[in-house]
This record gives structure tokens, sequence and C-alpha cells, in this order.
């Protein structure tokens, strides 16, 4: 009779683990409530310490409870108008999502510019200035979203959960959020990380300069999520696949960490403007999958929802992926 404890141990076991997996199936992180949501809200805000505007696009989702908070940061180029397919699909499943656009690096620096002459200003506006400009630009938000939030008469009065906030962005905004996310650096360490946010997820992230991967983000103490794709260069700054790779690589093993490559992407598949003359056409099965992956993401760490988190680390995430996709996560040790 002495067994029958181990027996009922791995009985148990085996029963939590097919509970899981039933979990796991029936999360669904690309179905949508049918209520329609909230026009998104256009709003812009002064940084009076630096005498700096900071325009605004928040999505709101339908629950009028106070939603976890996600920040979008745009690419070199970019505006608080692009990549709205995933403020949509967020702001639909629970969360606040905030799109910050960053003047010097934004759509202004190009617009007015010949088009024989746009190359040319937008490696002008990869400089360092603008990358403390949009670190700085993120806190600024922060503070504004706390004093809206705690104002009565105005329309955002508890509408954001600000014990939640991941922190998001492509490109320049990968930059930027690896910035306020955890980053380091040789004589700065961590200045301009930002302890409110909870979790960080970069599409086309990247390691600056000649900096080492390791000494740059061996310090992340909150879990990222990093998306590329096998054909995610620059044309800006020769940027190449695995220099986009090696930020992984440089993360620490005491946090949970994600990569997805996605076969054939290139950098424009993360947005959802119009492409380049001469650029192959988005494939149309890359959107659903970073929004699933995505969502999946935010629900395990802004929600600590056990379903999502047995569904990203499981295998309805890898069915989903096309079979030249590669995914790869470790837990933190």
């Amino acid at each position: 009779m002495k067994p029958l404890p181990i027996t009922l141990a791995i009985l148990s076991a085996a029963i939590l683990s097919a509970t899981s997996a039933i979990q796991a199936e029936t999360y669904n992180p690309l179905e949508n409530p049918k209520a329609k949501l909230p026009e998104p809200i256009d709003v812009t805000i002064h940084d009076a310490s630096r005498q700096r505007d900071i325009p605004l696009r928040i999505y709101l989702p339908t629950q009028s409870k106070p939603a976890p908070v996600v920040l979008f940061s745009h690419g070199l180029g970019g505006a608080r108008t692009g990549s709205q397919y995933l403020g949509k699909h967020w702001a639909a499943r629970g969360y606040a999502v905030v799109y910050l656009q960053h003047y010097g690096s934004d759509e202004t620096i190009w617009k007015e510019v010949a088009l024989r002459q746009r190359i040319k200003a937008l490696k002008g506006a990869a400089s360092l200035q603008n990358s403390l400009d949009r670190y700085q630009d993120v806190p600024a938000v922060l503070d504004q979203l706390t004093k809206w939030n705690t104002d009565e008469k105005h329309r955002f009065h508890q509408r954001f959960d600000l014990k939640r906030i991941g922190m998001s962005g492509h490109s320049f905004g990968a930059v930027t959020t690896q910035g306020v996310s955890g980053q380091s650096w040789r004589f700065a360490g961590k200045r301009f990380t930002d302890p409110r946010i909870k979790a960080a997820n970069m599409f086309s992230p990247s390691v600056q300069g000649r900096a080492n991967p390791e000494l740059s983000f061996g310090q992340v103490s909150i879990p990222w999520l990093l998306l590329t794709g096998t054909k995610d260069t620059s044309p800006i700054n020769d940027t190449t696949v695995e220099n986009r790779r090696q930020v992984y690589q440089g993360l620490p093993n005491t946090i949970d960490k994600y990569e997805l490559v996605l076969s054939d992407a290139q950098h424009s598949a993360f947005s959802d403007g119009r492409q380049r003359l001469g650029v192959p056409p988005r494939n149309p099965q890359h959107h659903p999958v970073i929004l699933a992956v995505t969502t999946a993401f935010w629900d395990t760490y802004l929600k600590q929802n056990p379903d999502a988190r047995n569904w990203l680390q499981g295998k309805p995430c890898r069915h989903l992926l096309a079979p030249q996709d590669e995914w790869q996560f470790e837990k933190a040790k």
C-alpha cells in the first residue's frame, strides 16, 4: 500500500497537465467581443519641463472600469496613426492603448522634403538627441495619464489601471521601448528605465552601434517579447537580422523571454501603412500571428491569465505558426 501516495501524485499531475492543455485549447487570443469600440481619441499633451508637445492617439476598451495600459512608440518617420491594427485589437481585448508621436523623428521630417532627400532626412533624424527625447516622452505620458486618472472631472478619470503597464514599439519605437524597459548603457546605466512598466514587446529590436548585447540587456528585469523577420533589414542604418536577434541572446535567464522570427517577413511586416514601391506585399498570415502572440503575452503578464500563459508556452501557439517560423522562449530561472 505504500506506493499509493506516489500513484496519487502522478495521477494528480497528469490531471493538472490535461486540464492546462484543455484550457490552452479553449483560450483564443484572436477572439474579439462583438461590442463596437469607441472611436480613438486624439489629444496632444505638453511637457512643460522640456517645452515639448507629445501628440497621442488613445484607444479605450468598451468596459468603463480601469484597464491595463499599453503604450506604443512608432518607428522613424512614423506617427500616432500607424500600426492601428494592433491598437484596435488590443483595445478590443480590454486594454487602453496609447500611441505616442515623437516630434523630431516623426512623419514631419520627411513629408515636406523632396523625394530624393527623404532618406538623408530620415538618417539625420536617427540621432542620439531624438533617442533621448523619445525616452523622456514615455514618463511624461505616464505622468499625464496619472493626472487624468485621478481627476474626477476628466473624461479619462479612472479609465487606466496604472499598476499594469506594458510598453511596445516598432523599429525606432523598439529602441525606445528597450531604453525605458531595462536597457543599460556603459556610463548611464538604467537611467531611462521606468519601473512602472511591467512587460515589454518589441517589433524589429536592435543592438545600438557596437554595444555588447549582454551588457546592454543583461540587467532587464521584466518579461520581454521580441518579434522580427528573416528579411527584417533597414535601409536607414544597415541593421541586419543577425543584429536584431542579438537582443534576445543578450537577455538574462532571470526573466521570461520570447522571440518570434517570421519567415520572409520584411521590416514593413509589423506595420499597416502603405508600402514602398518595389517591396513585395505583406504576407496576410503575419498580422493574425502577430496579434495572437502579442495579445497572449499581454494577457499573461498584465492580466496574469494562466490560460494565456499555457497558450503562449504550449502547442497552441506553435500550431498557429508557419513551419518556417522560428519561435523560442525561456522561463525565468
